[in-house]
């Protein structure tokens, strides 16, 4: 049986050569068109607890919103958020129920694309993970970091070349767990059939240059599998200082990009 092309994201999680544990946790959810990353906060309590928590229950609230969306009013962008408020409120009654997990918390980057004739791409995101756009050989970032260095950078305070060097530009500015009411950033993106989506923790932009990650895109031609690949192993060769965990999204067929990676790892209990 002939298949038709759609937008599939395959998906690869790895631990690096310096950090003990893996606290990012992804989900690839083809059937629905849901696609989310979670990194859980490095020194804090539970971080990979936080990560596994978001993913569970991001991807559960996905699957019942997003795959009955043409029966439902409920646009999908609003959806998604959806998605992502319901991850913040079951990380803060973990920690009700536990109080030793307080102050554990998570970025995530969570994306969907609604079949139809007019693709466009929805993103939600707290925190520095973040999702790219390739089109017509050219790399954007489609999010903006929730850091401190970021509010410093809108506000004219410092520049980009103090920016690179912060010592604190990794400290998050937003998160899952940070608050009760955690509203995520939301981009709607129209998008053409040649393009490529990318999410990412920051283990990958840590240690690869935008100018190399769009390099590495161009080179596999929209096969998400190669795709996500490549940039995961490049990141591990350039030192693999932290976990780095990357989805890959394009318009393609499912025979062409063989198995597609699902994080299949149990949400934490």
């Amino acid at each position: 049986m002939k298949q038709s092309p759609r937008w599939l994201g395959v998906g690869r999680t790895e631990t690096g050569h310096v950090r003990k544990t893996n606290q990012d946790v992804f989900a690839a959810i083809n059937s629905c068109n849901f696609w989310i990353i979670a990194d859980g906060m490095g020194g804090h309590p539970a971080g990979d607890v936080a990560a596994h928590v978001a993913v569970d229950v991001a991807t559960q609230t996905a699957k019942t919103l997003l795959s009955t969306r043409e029966q439902s009013s409920q646009p999908p962008d609003q959806s998604l958020i959806e998605t992502v408020i319901a991850a913040n409120k079951a990380i803060h009654e973990k920690i009700r129920e536990n109080s030793s997990l307080k102050g554990m918390g998570t970025t995530v980057v969570a994306m969907t694309i609604p079949p139809g004739p007019t693709p466009v791409a929805h993103v939600a995101h707290l925190g520095d993970s973040r999702a790219y756009r390739f089109h017509a050989g050219v790399l954007t970032q489609i999010t903006r970091d929730h850091t401190l260095v970021e509010v410093l950078l809108q506000r004219g305070l410092i520049n980009e070349a103090t920016a690179r060097a912060y010592p604190d530009r990794h400290v998050l500015a937003k998160g899952l767990g940070m608050g009760l009411e955690m509203t995520p950033d939301l981009t709607s993106t129209p998008l053409a059939p040649d393009d490529t989506l990318m999410l990412c923790s920051d283990g990958l932009t840590k240690m690869l240059s935008d100018d190399q990650i769009g390099s590495i895109l161009a080179a596999t031609h929209a096969n998400p599998r190669r795709a996500c690949h490549e940039l995961v192993e490049q990141a591990l060769r350039a030192g693999g200082e932290d976990n780095v965990t990357v989805i890959v999204c394009a318009y393609t067929t499912p025979g062409k990009v063989g198995s597609l990676a699902i994080d299949k790892t149990p949400p934490a209990m």
